[in-house]
C-alpha cells in the first residue's frame, strides 16, 4: 500500500474553493456529489454544464455573455467554446484597483519591491496608450525578451488589453533560439532588456538586441527595459525608446478591447528539439477559464494569498502564475539563481514575503537534498501551506525529503501538463490525501485515460497518457499552419481523434497518477517498456551521482539501456561503483532495467526551460542529427555524446 503523506483537515477543507464548488454545483445544478470521483465523472460527461459552472463560480467577467457553451466540431480540435461571448483577458486580471499588493519582486541581488493593484493598473493604462500611439492593434504580435520582473507583466497586460498577442522568451536564450521563435510570428513591437545577471555575473545584450532588430524586419519599435544600467544604451538601435518613458508621462484610463472568447492571447513555443519550435496559439477565454479552475479549485488560491513560482517568462508556468492576478492574489517574482547568494535563498524569501503557495521544479528539490539542506531547522515557514512541483516527475524520495526536512504538514502537489495546453492534466486537490510519489488527481473537465499498446484504457498499468474528450485549453491553432497538419501531427496521429500528450504514466486504483517520463524516450529493451523516471528514482540515494540521463541505443534490432552520469568531483566510476549502481537497479526494479553501459559525462543537454533533453542524447548516440541546435541551452555538452563509440561485444 502506497504511504499517505498528508491528509486534509476536515474543518479547513470545508473552507476551500473546491468544497464550495461542490455546494455550488449541488445548489445550481442539482448534483449533490459526495466525493471527487463523482464530481470529476460529471465534469467530463457534462462539459457544457461543468464549464459554465466554472465560469460562474470563478466570476469570469464577460463583456457579452455566450450564446452557446460548447459547439463540437468534426475533430476534437475543432470544438468551439463559449461561442458568441466577448471578454478581455487583461480586464479579468485587473479587476482589483486597490492598494493591495499585486506583485512582490526580488532577485538574487537582494532587491525587494512591491507594487499595488492600483499602481499596476496605472502603468498598464499608460503603456497601452503608448502602444496604441505606436500603431499596435488587435491581432498584432508583441515579442518580449525580458527577465522575470514586473516589466514583463505590465507589458503583457498592456498588450492583451488592446487585443494584441503576447509571446515571451527569457534573455538567457541565444540569438538563434530567439530568432527561431520570433521570426516565425513576425512581431510588430519588441520589448527587450539591456542585460541580465545570474550567479552575480552580468550578461549584456546590447549586441544581441542590434542583431534581433536586424533579423526581425517586422519590428517597428523597440522598448528597452533597464536591468543592468539606470539608463540603458539605445546606441545602434532604430525606433527604440526606454520602458520608463512609456509608462510615466501619462495618466490614462485603461480601455479594454472587447474580444471573442477564442481570440488569441499567447503564442508559446515547443522546445524545438525535432525542428523549429512549434508556435502554439492559445486563446484568452480558454486560458483564463482553465487557469482559474486550476488556481482556485485545485490549488485553493484565494485573494490576498501570496503565490510564487520559480520560472522564466519562457516557461508556461509564468503564464499560469500571472493568471493569479485574476483571483486577486499577490504574485511573487524572483530573478536569478535559486542557489545564489545562498542555497536557502528561496526559504529566506518564503519567510520574508509570507509565501503561502511555493512552486518550483522537481530538480530543485533533488538538488536541495543532495546538498544536505534542512530548511525546517533554520526557517519558520509558518505562512507556507502548499508546495507545487513540476518540470519533471517528482520522485518518491523527494516526497520524503519535503515532509522530513521542509515541513511536515505542507500540501505537496506534483502537477503535470505542458506548454501545449498551458495548464495541467493532473494536479493537486485540497480535499484528497497525498500518496507518496503520486499526483493527487486528474483535473476537473479533463477526460484523461492511460492507453495500453492496443489503445485500450487501463487502470494500475503503465501506458500512454491521453485525453479522449475536448477541453478548452487546447491551442486554437498553430501559427503558420493553415491546413492544421502540424497540429494534427503533434497530438492526433497516434490515436484517431484522441489527444496523445506524450507522457508515459499510470493511473492508480484510487485515482492518482504516476508519471514515468516522456513516452518518446521510454526505454524498450527486449520489448519491455520502461519509464526513465523509474531508474532515476533508484539512483536518487546513490550519493556519488549528482545527475543522470538514461536513454536507449538501438543495437541489432533491439535496444540497449545507456546510463550517463555526472559524478561528484571527488568520485570516479570504478568497477565497485558500477556494480553498486547495477545491483541497486536490479534489486529495486528488475534485471531488464539494468543499463548495458554506464558512462561518465561532464554535462547533460538541456532545453531552454532547464529540462534534461533525453531526446537529444538519444539522437546523438544513435547517429542522428539534432534538427535544431538552438533548442539546446548548453550546446557545448553535445560533442561528448556525438563522438561516442559504444559497442556491446
Amino acid at each position: 500500500m502506497t504511504k499517505i503523506m498528508w491528509q486534509p483537515d476536515p474543518v479547513i477543507a470545508q473552507s476551500t474553493y473546491m468544497a464550495q464548488f461542490f455546494q455550488y454545483v449541488d445548489h445550481f445544478y442539482g448534483k449533490p456529489f459526495t466525493d471527487y470521483q463523482e464530481l470529476h465523472h460529471w465534469s467530463i460527461l457534462n462539459p457544457e454544464d461543468f464549464w459554465q459552472a466554472v465560469a460562474e463560480f470563478c466570476e469570469i467577467s464577460f463583456i457579452e455573455p455566450p450564446k452557446t457553451i460548447m459547439q463540437p466540431g468534426t475533430h476534437m480540435q475543432d470544438t468551439q467554446w463559449f461561442v458568441g461571448a466577448k471578454l478581455n483577458f487583461a480586464q479579468n486580471l485587473l479587476k482589483r484597483t486597490d492598494q493591495a499588493y499585486a506583485i512582490i519582486s526580488t532577485s538574487e541581488r537582494g532587491d525587494y519591491h512591491t507594487m499595488t493593484y492600483a499602481r499596476l493598473h496605472h502603468y498598464v493604462a499608460n503603456l497601452a496608450h503608448h502602444l496604441r500611439k505606436l500603431g499596435l492593434k488587435k491581432g498584432d504580435r508583441v515579442a518580449a525578451m525580458l527577465p522575470n520582473t514586473p516589466h514583463a507583466i505590465i507589458a503583457m497586460l498592456a498588450t492583451t488589453s488592446i487585443g494584441a498577442i503576447w509571446s515571451g522568451c527569457s534573455p538567457d536564450l541565444g540569438l538563434n533560439s530567439l530568432l527561431n521563435r520570433f521570426a516565425q510570428i513576425e512581431p510588430k513591437i519588441l520589448f527587450t532588456v539591456d542585460g541580465h545577471f545570474y550567479r552575480d555575473k552580468e550578461f549584456s545584450h546590447l549586441e544581441k538586441n542590434i542583431q534581433l532588430q536586424k533579423n526581425l524586419p517586422s519590428v517597428e519599435a523597440i522598448i528597452m527595459v533597464s536591468h543592468l544600467e539606470k539608463e540603458p544604451s539605445l546606441q545602434g538601435l532604430k525606433d527604440a525608446m526606454h520602458f520608463e518613458d512609456c509608462i510615466s508621462p501619462y495618466n490614462e484610463i485603461l480601455d479594454f478591447e472587447p474580444l471573442p472568447f477564442d481570440h488569441p492571447v499567447y503564442i508559446l513555443f515547443s522546445s524545438g528539439t525535432t525542428g523549429k519550435p512549434k508556435c502554439m496559439v492559445h486563446s484568452a477565454g480558454r486560458v483564463l477559464i482553465q487557469h482559474l479552475k486550476e488556481l482556485m479549485l485545485h490549488t485553493n488560491l484565494q485573494p490576498r494569498l501570496n503565490i510564487f513560482y520559480n520560472t522564466t517568462i519562457s516557461w508556461m508556468m509564468w503564464n499560469w502564475l500571472v493568471s493569479s492576478l485574476a483571483v486577486g492574489a499577490t504574485v511573487v517574482l524572483y530573478e536569478g539563481s535559486p542557489f545564489h547568494p545562498s542555497p536557502t535563498t528561496f526559504f529566506d524569501l518564503i519567510d520574508k514575503a509570507s509565501i503561502n503557495i511555493f512552486g518550483i521544479g522537481a530538480k530543485y528539490l533533488e538538488a536541495l537534498e543532495k546538498r544536505g539542506i534542512v530548511p525546517d531547522k533554520h526557517h519558520h515557514l509558518s505562512s507556507l501551506f502548499s508546495i507545487l512541483s513540476t518540470g519533471s516527475p517528482l520522485l518518491p524520495a523527494q516526497f520524503d525529503y519535503v515532509y522530513n526536512k521542509i515541513k511536515s504538514d505542507v500540501r505537496l502537489c506534483s502537477i503535470s501538463g505542458g506548454s501545449d495546453i498551458v495548464s495541467c492534466f493532473a494536479l493537486g486537490n485540497p480535499l484528497l490525501p497525498i500518496y507518496r510519489g503520486e499526483l493527487q488527481c486528474i483535473g476537473l473537465g479533463m477526460n484523461v485515460k492511460i492507453f495500453d499498446e492496443q489503445g485500450q484504457p487501463v487502470i494500475n498499468q503503465k501506458g500512454e497518457l491521453v485525453c479522449i474528450s475536448p477541453f478548452p485549453s487546447m491551442p486554437v491553432y498553430f501559427w503558420n499552419d493553415p491546413d492544421g497538419k502540424k497540429y494534427q501531427k503533434a497530438y492526433f496521429n497516434k490515436y484517431p481523434n484522441v489527444w496523445a500528450q506524450g507522457d508515459y504514466a499510470l493511473q492508480t486504483l484510487h485515482g492518482g497518477l504516476v508519471i514515468y517520463g516522456r513516452s518518446d524516450t521510454t526505454l524498450n529493451p527486449g520489448g519491455i517498456r520502461i519509464g526513465s523516471a523509474e531508474i532515476y528514482q533508484v539512483l536518487e540515494p546513490i550519493e556519488e551521482i549528482t545527475e543522470a540521463a538514461v536513454v536507449g541505443k538501438y543495437w541489432q534490432g533491439d535496444e540497449k539501456i545507456i546510463l550517463f552520469v555526472i559524478l561528484h568531483e571527488d568520485c570516479t566510476l570504478t568497477e565497485d561503483l558500477i556494480n553498486k549502481i547495477k545491483n541497486n537497479i536490479r534489486s529495486n526494479l528488475s534485471p531488464h532495467h539494468v543499463p548495458a553501459k554506464i558512462i561518465t559525462v561532464t554535462d547533460i543537454p538541456r532545453t531552454p526551460n532547464n529540462k534534461i533533453s533525453e531526446i537529444a542524447v538519444k539522437k546523438l548516440i544513435n547517429g542522428e542529427n539534432i534538427d535544431n541546435l538552438a533548442s539546446i541551452a548548453n550546446p557545448e555538452s553535445l560533442p561528448q555524446y556525438a563522438n561516442l563509440q559504444i559497442n556491446f561485444d
